[in-house]
C-alpha cells in the first residue's frame, strides 16, 4: 500500500516545559462504526489502500474542509516530544491535499489525561494521545497487556521497538481491550503505544539487591509500585512535576519511569544515575492514539486519510522515544552519573515477579491468553526488527556514542500496519 512517510522533527536538544509521557467493535472489521456522514455521493465513497495520490485526490474532492483538534504528548512545540505531534499532523494534512487541517493543542490544554476520554467523547477534542494505564479498573485488559510488557527482555534498541510493534498487535487481537474503548465512545487507531522501557533514575548508583532495601522510589503506576516493594524498596505516589524537587531535597532517592520526559524535565541535574535491566523489565504506563465523537462523523475517506497515518505515528513515537534515551545517557554522563544494569539477583527476582505479576492481572481482567499473546507476537517481532537491520550495535552505556541521530523507523511503523493494523482499517 502507499504510506505517509513525512519527514521526522527531532529536536532532541531541546529543552522545555516539562512533558508528560508514561509517553472497534471486535478484533476483525474496521474502525469508525456505523456512522453515515451528513454529506451523500462520494462522501461514503473511500479509496483503496494501495491508491495513489491522485485517486485519494480524486475520493476528497467533493468532501467540504474540515479541521480536527490533536492533543498529543508534548507540553509544546519546542518539547522533545513535539515531533509526536507534528508528523501526525503533516502525514494527515499532506495525504489529504490540505484538505483536513489539524490544530495541535499542545500541553493538555483542553483536557487533562484524567478528562482527555470524555474530551474526545463529547467533541472538544478529536484525536489524542492517551494513558489508559492511569485508569486500570476501566481498562482492565489494556492494563493486562501493559503489565506483561515486564516480562519481555529490554535492551536498548531492538527490545524495545518488538515490544512496542507486539504492543499494538496484541492490543488489536484482544476484544476485550478494543471493547473497553468502545464502551466510552472512542476509536482505537492505535489501541496501544508503550513508548520506553522504564529505568530507574537514582541520586545515588542502585544495582545490588541490597541498594533496593529501604529506598524512596516515585513509581507511576500500581503495578510498578508492586514490582519496587518485592524489591525492598518503598513506592511512593508522586506527581511528574513535584519529582525534581523531591529528588533535589532527598525526599526520595529515585524516579522509576521512563528516560524522555526526564531528558526534558533535568532530571539528571540531581539523579544522574541510571539503572537499566535486560532480562526482565517493569510494567508500562502505556498510552494509546484515539479518536472520540467528530471522527466517527466524518466520511470514510477521510477517516481513511488519519487512520493510514498511523504508521508515521508509531514511527515518529519510537524515533523519539529511543533518541531521548540517548540523550539521557549522555546527560548522566555529563552530570558525573552512571549507567548500569541491575545486578544478576535483581534481575532474576524482577523477572520471577513480572510473570507472577502479570499472570495474576491478566487472570483478574479475564484474559488469562494476554500474555501469551503478547509473547508470541514479540517474538514474532524481535525477527522482524533484525532483519530490518534495527539490532542494538552496543550496550546501553555507550548508547550515546552509537546510537544513530538520524534513526528511521518508517520501515518498522510500515510493516507493522500492513501486518497488524490494516485490517481494521475503517472502510
Amino acid at each position: 500500500m502507499n504510506r505517509i512517510r513525512s519527514a521526522s522533527v527531532r529536536p532532541l536538544t531541546a529543552v522545555a516545559t516539562v512533558a508528560s509521557l508514561a509517553l472497534l467493535a471486535g478484533c476483525a472489521g474496521s474502525v469508525g462504526g456505523d456512522s453515515k456522514s451528513d454529506t451523500e455521493g462520494s462522501a461514503g465513497k473511500g479509496f483503496t489502500a494501495g491508491a495513489s495520490q491522485e485517486d485519494i485526490d480524486k475520493a476528497l474532492a467533493d468532501l467540504d474542509p474540515v479541521t480536527l483538534k490533536f492533543q498529543p504528548s508534548a507540553m509544546s512545540e519546542n518539547s522533545i516530544l513535539a515531533p509526536n505531534g507534528l508528523d501526525v499532523k503533516k502525514a494527515i494534512e499532506e495525504r489529504s491535499g490540505g484538505k483536513i487541517t489539524v490544530d495541535i493543542v499542545w500541553g493538555q490544554a483542553i483536557a487533562s489525561y484524567a478528562d482527555v476520554d470524555d474530551a474526545l467523547a463529547d467533541g472538544r477534542v478529536d484525536l489524542a494521545f492517551t494513558l489508559p494505564s492511569y485508569t486500570p479498573a476501566e481498562y482492565p485488559a489494556f492494563d493486562a497487556i501493559g503489565t506483561a510488557m515486564s516480562t519481555l527482555p529490554s535492551s536498548p534498541v531492538a527490545s524495545d521497538l518488538a515490544a512496542n510493534a507486539a504492543g499494538v498487535q496484541a492490543a488489536w487481537e484482544t476484544p476485550e481491550v478494543l471493547a473497553e474503548f468502545e464502551d466510552k465512545g472512542l476509536v482505537p487507531l492505535i489501541p496501544m503505544l508503550a513508548a520506553g522501557g522504564y529505568s530507574t533514575m537514582c541520586s545515588k548508583p542502585m544495582s545490588s539487591a541490597e541498594d533496593w532495601k529501604g529506598n524512596q522510589i516515585r513509581v507511576g503506576s500500581a503495578a510498578a509500585g508492586k514490582q519496587v516493594t518485592d524489591l525492598g524498596a518503598t513506592p511512593v505516589s508522586l506527581s511528574f512535576p513535584e519529582t525534581y524537587e523531591a529528588l533535589q531535597r532527598g525526599t526520595v532517592d529515585c524516579d522509576l519511569g521512563q528516560l524522555a520526559p526526564n531528558v526534558e524535565a533535568g532530571t539528571f541535574e540531581v539523579a544522574p544515575h541510571i539503572g537499566v535491566a535486560a532480562d526482565a523489565g517493569i510494567a508500562r504506563s502505556a498510552g494509546a492514539i484515539t479518536a472520540g465523537k467528530k471522527y466517527s462523523e466524518l466520511p470514510v475517506a477521510y477517516q481513511q486519510v488519519i487512520f493510514d497515518s498511523m504508521s508515521t505515528t508509531f514511527s515518529t513515537m519510537m524515533e523519539v522515544v529511543i533518541g531521548a534515551k540517548a540523550k539521557a545517557v549522555e546527560e548522566a554522563k555529563a552530570n558525573d552519573g552512571s549507567v548500569e544494569p541491575f545486578d544478576d539477583d535483581v534481575q532474576k527476582q524482577m523477572a520471577k515477579y513480572a510473570e507472577t505479576l502479570s499472570d495474576k492481572t491478566a487472570d483478574k481482567a479475564g484474559v488469562p491468553d494476554a500474555p501469551t499473546t503478547l509473547g508470541s507476537a514479540a517474538k514474532d517481532w524481535q525477527k522482524s526488527v533484525s532483519e530490518l537491520g534495527y539490532d542494538d550495535k552496543g550496550d546501553f552505556a555507550s548508547l550515546d556514542e552509537w546510537y544513530p541521530k538520524d534513526a528511521n523507523y518508517d520501515d518498522l511503523g510500515a510493516e507493522l500496519f500492513d501486518k497488524a493494523m490494516a485490517g481494521h482499517r475503517p472502510e
